[in-house]
């Protein structure tokens, strides 16, 4: 469970989860100060970070040797829609077949089934 409280100090918000802090705060554009990833940036932060542990726990499970796996999320509001594309790096490129199995895993982590209810969800490999 996260905790979070947000002082006078604009926008920024402090969290704890009972091990660590963190913060938030929205980009000096926005009135904000700049000092920690915006709410989206954590929210894409979230994603990533589920996106690779599930893959590595797969691939590593098959013993797949893909090295070193990237991600890069953008998040983007559209006509009502939100719309999130995860981009997909292997240092050792997985086959064609491996591939497909690969993005079907990415949507599978716990995150991405949460944000799927409510989101569309794209995964991609570049």
């Amino acid at each position: 469970m996260i905790s979070s409280s947000i002082g006078i100090e604009k926008y920024k918000v402090t969290h704890n989860n009972g091990r660590h802090q963190f913060y938030a705060d929205e980009p000096a554009d926005k009135d904000g100060a700049d000092t920690a990833p915006t709410p989206d940036e954590l929210l894409e932060a979230a994603l990533a970070s589920c996106t690779l542990v599930t893959l590595r726990m797969y691939t590593d499970h098959k013993q797949w040797n893909v090295g070193a796996i990237h991600v890069s999320v953008a998040l983007l509001r559209e006509e009502g829609k939100t719309i999130i594309t995860r981009n997909l790096k292997f240092e050792h490129q997985p086959t064609a077949e491996q591939q497909q199995r690969l993005i079907q895993v990415a949507k599978n982590c716990p995150v991405s089934k949460t944000l799927g209810a409510a989101s569309e969800l794209n995964v991609q490999i570049n």
